[in-house]
């Protein structure tokens, strides 16, 4: 199960605004629940962690 911070975890560092294919490549080699549950966002771009993490558990 991943949580919000395991999201924020993979984000650390990340750039914004990024689209999903950025936010995909920067958490690459992470966690594979976090990449899967990744892989599930909308494809759009996000302005920050916040946005990304909403997507996700939403």
């Amino acid at each position: 199960m991943v949580s919000p911070i395991d999201i924020q975890k993979a984000l650390k560092g990340m750039d914004y605004p990024a689209t999903k294919e950025q936010i995909l490549e920067h958490a690459k080699g992470g966690d594979k629940d976090v990449l899967d549950a990744l892989q599930k966002i909308d494809d759009r771009e996000y302005e920050g962690p916040s946005g990304v993490s909403a997507a996700v558990f939403d």
